[in-house]
């Protein structure tokens, strides 16, 4: 039996809310890195665990964080909080003086 389409508009930004039953039937969770891609007209979105080699885009970048962090233990995940929170105030100093 073949599934029932479902419609989405697409809002001011480009995005488009994949709805909870075909994320769940995916394995997409919060935080998931997807690889859109386009064939024949056909956008396509599919989780991946890793990030092709040679993509240095600030969106591949990010995403390849943000699965490495997921993966990282809590106390390695607070460490890096940690040296970005110090980041921060060393550049509002810097903006003070």
């Amino acid at each position: 039996m073949k599934a029932k389409p479902i419609y989405k508009i697409v809002d001011g930004k480009g995005r488009v809310l994949i709805p909870k039953e075909l994320r769940t039937a995916s394995g997409m969770d919060y935080g998931d890195i997807v690889r859109l891609s386009i064939h024949q007209g056909v956008v396509t979105a599919k989780k991946v665990d890793l990030i092709e080699v040679g993509d240095q885009s600030p969106e591949a970048v990010e995403a390849f964080v943000h699965a490495a962090i997921r993966e990282m233990p809590e106390d390695a995940q607070i460490a890096i909080a940690a040296r970005l929170l110090e980041l921060i105030e060393q550049r509002k100093r810097q903006s003070h003086e």
